[in-house]
């Protein structure tokens, strides 16, 4: 969740903002039934109502949303605006909207929920000749040498004496937000992939390029990042020498650097799979010099699977044989489930909680809180 000063951040970032403004500005129409998805503090559906759209459903999951309210109130739209604080998944609309703008991604289109959200809604909300922004994303990717997002990888080796590599295989499978300068490219940028909106339905990434080494040098790893057309000849991008905006580019780094030559030819598989609330990548390079035969000079294989620390005992509860049997955290939440049934209040379960689990809850305040998280999470 965002905090309100993260999603003024957002709304400061000139190239982001005045970009999804003008898609607005030449999209809203009087008969405008706009849907705003992941709508924070209510920018977009702010701006719909003020180019003079006639009705706007403003979606946020997040608390942010009383803001929305209260500055939609102090701009005199709160007539216009449908705030619904829920998952849009989970929505119904009185109406088909034929209008949707929405910007759920991170660093990466391929954030959290982000493409099922737009294809569900497109499926139920939308009219089917609705105005859909973004109207795509292009994916692009480029070798770098990119020694100051590496250090974050190599600082695992800087302390005298002590042998710390098991950490620095965890970070090897991550990746991270960085920033590079076109003269840091090794090679020229290649399409990724294009997520369509208008037509996408599989929120997954499997695909594989070739990169050609235009110089020599020190290759770090791989960085990918995205131009976006919200509407007809309107978008912007994050790419290497373009000005710095709230997305930033996303560096997968290779688990060595390898030294680069000119015309060494670089096989890239990049995977992306949506599990649970977030994705687990996949990046395989292969680095090949020379022709008839080439010679490959290195191979890696990583994944963010492989960058999250888990113990055997956690992996275990996470395979498909695994009989689990619930503890005591386990208990005192299926109790509290259970009462919750519309007839007791959260002081009632709480004070079930401190009968039956008196060694769990050292007062009624402790039994309190967690009820009533439970009751915000799931009522």
């Amino acid at each position: 969740m965002y905090s309100i000063s993260a999603y003024g951040d957002m709304i400061a970032d000139r190239v982001r903002m005045d970009a999804y403004t003008e898609a607005l500005r030449q999209s809203i129409t009087p008969d405008s039934i706009v849907l705003d998805i992941g709508s924070g503090t209510g920018i977009f559906a702010l701006l719909s109502c003020h180019f003079g759209a006639r009705r706007v459903y403003a979606i946020e999951t997040d608390d942010a949303i009383e803001v929305a309210k209260e500055i939609a109130k102090a701009n005199s739209f709160e007539d216009r605006i449908e705030f619904i604080q829920a998952r849009s998944t989970e929505v119904t609309l009185p109406e088909r909207a034929n209008l949707m703008i929405s910007d759920l991604r991170g660093v990466l289109p391929f954030y959290q929920h982000n493409i099922p959200a737009v294809i569900d809604a497109r499926t139920r909300l939308l009219d089917p000749a609705a105005v859909m922004i973004p109207l795509r994303d292009v994916i692009w990717a480029a070798i770098v040498e990119a020694p100051e997002p590496r250090r974050r990888l190599d600082q695992w080796d800087d302390f005298p004496g002590l042998d710390q590599r098991a950490a620095k295989r965890l970070v090897a499978n991550t990746w991270w937000r960085a920033r590079v300068s076109p003269d840091q490219l090794l090679s020229l940028p290649q399409c990724v992939t294009t997520l369509d909106y208008p037509a996408v339905d599989n929120p997954d990434l499997s695909t594989a390029v070739q990169f050609t080494v235009t110089r020599s040098g020190t290759g770090h790893g791989v960085l990918v990042w995205f131009d976006t057309e919200l509407a007809k000849d309107i978008g912007f991008s994050n790419g290497p020498g373009l000005p710095e905006i709230s997305y930033g580019s996303a560096f997968f780094p290779w688990t060595e650097p390898v030294d680069l030559k000119r015309d060494d030819v670089i096989s890239l598989s990049l995977k992306a799979d949506l599990v649970s609330e977030d994705y687990v990548w996949r990046w395989q390079t292969r680095i090949e010099r020379g022709s008839l035969p080439a010679t490959v000079i290195a191979n890696f294989a990583q994944s963010t699977f492989l960058g999250t620390p888990l113990s055997s005992t956690q992996l275990h509860k996470r395979t498909a044989t695994y009989q689990a049997a619930r503890n005591d955290a386990g208990e005192i939440d299926l109790l509290v489930l259970s009462l919750m049934n519309g007839t007791k209040s959260t002081a009632e379960i709480a004070t079930e909680l401190l009968t039956r689990f008196p060694n769990k809850f050292t007062n009624f305040k402790n039994a309190l809180n967690h009820a009533a998280a439970l009751a915000a999470k799931y009522s």
